[in-house]
């Protein structure tokens, strides 16, 4: 059986969102339960300190140099998302192949967005 490639993200993005929380309860991010407020504000935690690098140069990252700052932040902020995605049950793969369509019948800017 061969998959589609809108399948195949999908299946890589579902399968890390389910390996991701296992790593996080073990290290104890799950020991107590956790709301939505906390579990976003930790992913823009990440967003923040991906752009304190920038900011600083984007020096090499102090746990794995062989990344930028910005590279291990971002990552930082993905598990976090997949981490919480996998606990609320959200199937963040197949509404990232839906957003990514509809993103493409928009107006470039958005219809003149500035930012």
């Amino acid at each position: 059986m061969s998959f589609t490639y809108e399948e195949q993200i999908v299946s890589a993005i579902n399968s890390i969102s389910q390996d991701v929380p296992g790593l996080a309860m073990q290290k104890g991010w799950w020991d107590n339960p956790r709301n939505d407020g906390e579990l976003l504000m930790l992913i823009v935690t990440e967003l923040a300190e991906a752009c304190e690098s920038l900011r600083h140069g984007n020096p090499p990252d102090d746990k794995i140099p062989e990344f930028s700052g910005a590279e291990a932040e971002l990552a930082d902020a993905c598990i976090r998302i997949f981490d919480m995605a996998a606990a609320r049950g959200y199937r963040l793969g197949e509404a990232i192949i839906a957003k990514h369509k509809f993103n493409a019948t928009r107006e470039k800017m958005h219809g003149g967005k500035k930012f």
